[in-house]
């Protein structure tokens, strides 16, 4: 991807991000989402995932086209040394290499913050999905079977897990 660099989101880039997303939403079952949220919206998710975790953007040729993020895995204490991670290209980008990219850049930096392991949920089916986790270090931890309903049909969904950082015991707070 010669001209492409992953650096760190700001609220400035939320249009741009909401633009991405927004053909996931209204197109696909891809995100579970009715209605793609609108630039504002955005900005308020890309600052709170830069509070406690990350959110990071690729240009390439000075144009957004793709995006990564951390966030909260469930609520309880005992998960705060893990977290949920997304990634979204445009989607002529699909297999281009931009979705690595922004994952590794993304797990550099929860990692840095303390987070000890990712997990991911995929709509099934979606192979691009798929072999991205795969090919990221993820493995399969189990289907929710028939657990969304979007454009007229039930959708299962897959989760996968990986290691982030090396586990110690009692863990350090993540920071």
């Amino acid at each position: 991807m010669p001209g492409a660099m992953v650096r760190e989101a700001s609220e400035d880039d939320a249009a741009a991000c909401a633009a991405i997303y927004a053909p996931y939403v209204r197109e696909t079952a891809v995100s579970f989402e009715g209605e793609p949220p609108s630039p504002a919206q955005m900005a308020e998710r890309i600052a709170a995932a830069k509070r406690r975790h990350a959110w990071v953007v690729l240009e390439d040729d000075d144009r957004l086209v793709g995006y990564a993020y951390g966030g909260s895995h469930q609520k309880r204490a005992a998960y705060r040394f893990s977290c949920e991670v997304s990634v979204y290209v445009e989607q002529g980008r699909r297999r281009t290499g931009s979705g690595r990219a922004l994952y590794e850049a993304l797990f550099e930096r929860l990692t840095a913050r303390g987070y000890l392991m990712a997990v991911a949920g995929m709509t099934l089916p979606n192979e691009a999905s798929a072999g991205l986790h795969r090919a990221m270090g993820f493995e399969p931890v189990g289907v929710y079977r028939r657990i969304g309903w979007k454009l007229g049909a039930w959708h299962d969904v897959a989760w996968t897990q990986r290691a982030l950082g090396v586990e110690q015991d009692p863990p350090p707070e993540p920071r």
